[in-house]
Formats: structure tokens, C-alpha cells, sequence
């Protein structure tokens, strides 16, 4: 089966095997992953599509025995035979290393919490890119090593201050850092910052690296708590639309095709580069006349 995605006006085609092949695949062992930031939002359902399609999980997380945060995950199909949650932590060097040793691929999702904060650069932006790097370091160290898929995001693409709206941007295009700087955009910022630094160290390093880039994910949440997201959204069937007053029109995609493209761009070996990934651009009025027209 397929799926279309409409990408800033073009409309491309990402398909996916997950009926009877997926089936056959179920049974299979198709090798060593690691998730980091595995209880997350994006994080759970990729855990979740890997678990079906036969690979072996190993999952990064803050705390492996907060049984509470993390139930939803032991919950999953495969989850008993084929799925391992290890402690680590982004800001703490080599901590990585034993997560990601033997693995075929890393999925890195995990990013710093964004909360308000006094000082974003040592908060947000140093932990995110430090992070990432930190997680590329362990992964130099693994000879099994195969690829990297690094979550990015479409808000390291859109945000320029020569935008025409009548010219598509694509994956060549890149976030204005100066523009984020001046209207303190600390969530573009850290996610633009972040990126860059992972293709420079593994065009350093000699890693295989492809990026996927989501725009506002939408869909259920397989963790008992909301991320911010997902808090965003249930805030505007309440009236609540403060915060998406600077979003104008935006894309949206399903969390189910992100973790499946996830996937796919592991597996198919002539992926490579930046993934925009987005299906609807609907405007803010736009998504509350839908949402209030599904929930009254």
C-alpha cells in the first residue's frame, strides 16, 4: 500500500509493505536497533513499528524503572521477546556506548525538554547539540554500524527571512540562524544547530547518516502523558490558541507515517540526505474548524 504526502505544494508517494509481507516479517529477526528517547511521543510509536516489523529494540531512557512512564512500552506486540530498555543520558559522555554497541542502525529521536528558561543557550541549544554529538560519538565506536536516522524537524527549513510563498522549499534549503536568534525561535534554533553538527561530524567520521524531517506531528499518544505537541493541540479544543498564533499555515502529518518513514529510510539503502516529511498545510483556522466539527 501506499501513501501520498503532499510536500510545501508537491506531492510525493511513500510506500509502505506492512500487510502480507509485513506479516512474514513479524517472525523474523532482522537485526539490533536502538531507539533513544525511547518513552517519547514519536519515539513510542517508532519502538512499536520496529517491534512488529521483527527487529530486536534496544531503547534509551532517562530511568529504566519508572514502571509507570514506560508500562505502554512493555505493552507492545514483541515487546517481552525483542525489546531492552537501557539508562542513558544525552548530557552525559559515552553514556551511550553499551546501548548502541552491536546495533545495525540508531534512531537518535531523543531531545532536551523544552521549558521556559532564563538562559536557552545552555539549557536548550548546548544540550541539543551536545546531545546529538554525544550520541555520534558511541556510534563511531560500533563497527556493526550500518546507518544513523536522525529526527530533525521541517522547522530547520521554513524559517527564512527571504521566504516567497509561491517558491516550495525543499531539503536544500536551510533556517535562517540569525532570524532564530532575533525572535528567540529556541526550538528551530536548537533543532537547525543540532542537525548541522551531526552531518558535519559524520562526513568527519565516515557515518551514514539520513535525516527525517517532520512537521507537526499529530495522532495518538502511546505515552500515558501528553507531550508538548500533543498538549498544543488538546489546548485548542478549549479555546486555547495563544500558542499558535505564529504558526499561520502549517504542515501536519500523521505519527504513524513518521515512524514508518523512519524505517524506511533505514532499511532501502538508497536513501541518503534530508527527508521533509508533512501531508496536510492547513492554516489555524482551518485545524479549528476541523477539530471543532469532529469534537463539539
Amino acid at each position: 500500500s501506499y501513501y501520498p504526502l503532499n510536500i510545501h505544494g508537491y506531492t510525493c508517494y511513500i510506500f509502505f509493505w506492512f500487510d502480507s509481507i509485513g506479516k512474514q516479517r513479524m517472525n523474523q529477526a532482522k537485526g539490533k536497533v536502538c531507539v533513544t528517547g525511547a518513552s517519547g511521543f514519536l519515539a513510542s510509536w517508532l519502538v512499536k513499528r520496529l517491534l512488529l516489523e521483527g527487529y530486536e529494540v534496544i531503547g534509551t531512557v532517562r530511568d529504566p524503572g519508572n514502571e509507570k512512564k514506560l508500562a505502554h512500552l512493555w505493552k507492545l506486540e514483541g515487546a517481552k521477546e525483542r525489546l531492552q530498555l537501557v539508562k542513558a543520558d544525552l548530557v552525559e559522555d559515552g553514556s551511550f556506548d553499551n546501548a548502541i554497541m552491536g546495533c545495525q542502525g540508531v534512531f537518535h529521536t531523543a531531545s532536551p525538554v523544552l521549558k521556559p528558561t532564563s538562559n536557552p543557550e545552555e539549557e536548550i541549544l548546548k544540550p541539543a547539540i551536545e546531545g546529538t554529538l554525544n550520541v555520534l560519538r558511541s556510534c563511531r565506536k560500533n563497527q556493526s554500524l550500518k546507518r544513523v536516522v536522525l529526527t530533525s524537524s521541517s522547522s530547520t527549513v521554513r524559517i527564512r527571512d527571504d521566504f516567497d510563498p509561491k517558491i516550495p522549499l525543499d531539503e536544500t534549503v536551510w533556517t535562517c540562524i540569525e532570524l532564530c536568534k532575533r525572535f528567540q525561535v529556541w526550538y528551530a534554533l536548537s533543532k537547525t544547530l543540532a542537525e548541522q553538527a551531526a552531518w558535519k561530524f559524520c562526513e568527519e567520521n565516515g557515518i551514514d547518516l539520513v535525516t527525517v524531517l517532520p512537521s507537526f506531528l499529530v495522532g495518538p499518544s502511546l505515552p500515558p502523558d501528553l507531550c508538548s505537541t500533543a498538549s498544543d493541540v488538546l489546548g485548542l479544543l478549549k479555546g486555547e490558541t495563544d500558542k499558535f498564533q505564529w504558526h499561520g499555515q502549517m504542515g501536519y502529518v500523521h505519527i504513524d507515517d513518521v515512524a514508518r518513514t523512519h524505517i524506511l529510510v533505514f532499511e532501502h539503502e538508497a536513501a541518503q540526505g534530508r527527508y521533509i516529511c508533512s501531508s496536510n498545510v492547513v492554516s489555524l483556522e482551518e485545524l479549528v474548524s476541523f477539530l471543532s466539527s469532529r469534537y463539539p
